[in-house]
């Protein structure tokens, strides 16, 4: 048999053969798959955690003005457990009107307190929470709710009117 220039062998059907070499032909994919594995495991962990939170069923209403949401914005949140959350993080109550207070202070001229809360809170919650707003400054305590569906023209129609 005559012997080729990379080490191996050239056998009858013109293939070469490794000898002595150590090198492989095949794709190691193991260390591919192991990166894979661990980057699922980091989104299934995190994704949760970012989801959980201010968790509520907003009521619905009719003839709504859309207004997308701003970071600037006072967002306060009552979950259908009666937990409180500004700006999505739980918050104790004892300790709202302080919270309050000092969010308000980052925007002195716009004291407006955005609250949505689940639709089946019960209304004295609501009270406990605008008594709240009221003691820590708030000027507006506007209700956040959901378009019912079909809504939406209608709400166009009644704002072309207007003008």
């Amino acid at each position: 048999m005559a012997s080729s220039e990379v080490g191996g062998d050239v056998t009858s059907s013109g293939s070469v053969e490794a000898s002595d070499s150590s090198i492989m032909g095949d794709i190691n994919v193991t260390p591919m798959v192991d990166v894979m594995l661990v980057l699922l495991i980091i989104f299934m962990i995190v994704t949760p955690a970012l989801l959980a939170g201010f968790q509520a069923t907003l009521p619905e209403g009719a003839h709504l003005k859309e207004r997308p949401e701003e970071d600037d914005r006072t967002m306060f949140g009552v979950d259908m457990d009666g937990a409180w959350y500004l700006n999505k993080k739980p918050i104790k109550k004892a300790d709202a009107q302080k919270l309050l207070e000092q969010e308000f202070l980052k925007h002195p001229d716009d004291k407006v307190l955005f609250v949505k809360a689940d639709k089946n809170l019960k209304y004295g919650a609501m009270l406990e929470l605008m008594d709240v707003a009221k003691k820590a400054g708030a000027a507006v305590v506007a209700a956040v709710t959901e378009s019912k569906p079909g809504t939406e023209r209608l709400a166009e129609k009644a704002e072309k009117g207007a003008q």
